[in-house]
């Protein structure tokens, strides 16, 4: 039997999942609260109680809704993968120049400059995947998302939590992934075309085909 934490924002998304069972996976779902601090600690809390009682997980996954960045073929409703979480505002600004952690000389932990690597059964789905984007506050302006993918060429999607949670894991030893259903598109704020429900129904299968991969593995 293979165990998959789930690590949500919100109660309603918690709610979602409530009727997600795969055979051969016993899940266990943490509602964190809203950006990669509060995502990193209720994850960190999860991974270490569950090493006394039941055993090591062997995934940790951040699954929500997002925004999907214009020019990387996702539409809203659609469900991608992430391959690599990137944490994309972390870092300094020189005049109108954005400095990453790497360019810097810093890390957020031995090695790692705020770019996390996936589970690798995700290159093996059949659902787009790709680098994902984690900032502390949602994109609101064509300039802000082209500034993104300047920083991240080939980037999928811009969540709030994905990057805590992988951080969380990294140190745990664990192995971290990152599932999104698309509920609108990066750039100006436009809540009016936001479609969350398409997005949490496409989250529900973006989940079931990562968890049937990690009960096969």
């Amino acid at each position: 039997m293979k165990r998959a934490l789930i690590v949500v924002a919100t109660a309603g998304e918690a709610a979602r999942l409530g009727a997600l069972q795969i055979g051969g996976v016993q899940l266990q779902i943490a509602i964190s609260g809203v950006g990669p601090v509060a995502a990193a600690l209720a994850t960190q809390a999860a991974l270490s109680a569950s090493r006394f009682d039941l055993g090591r997980f062997d995934l940790a996954l951040s699954a929500g809704i997002g925004g999907a960045f214009l020019g990387s073929g996702l539409s809203v409703g659609d469900v991608a993968l992430a391959a690599e979480i990137v944490q994309a505002d972390l870092g300094a600004w020189d005049g109108e120049q954005f400095l990453p952690l790497n360019e810097l000389g810093l890390e957020v932990a031995p090695g790692n400059t705020g770019r996390f690597e996936c589970w690798p059964g995700i290159l093996e789905l059949a659902l787009p995947h790709g680098p994902f984007i984690t900032v502390s506050s949602v994109t609101g302006s064509a300039a802000g998302a082209n500034d993104l993918l300047r920083r991240v060429p080939g980037a999928l999607i811009e969540g709030m939590e994905g990057a805590g949670v992988a951080h969380a894991a990294l140190l745990a030893g664990v192995p971290v992934a990152e599932v999104r259903g698309v509920s609108n598109m990066v750039g100006p704020r436009d809540r009016s075309a936001w479609r969350i429900g398409e997005a949490l129904a496409a989250l529900d299968v973006g989940l079931r085909v990562v968890l049937e991969k990690l009960a096969a593995s």
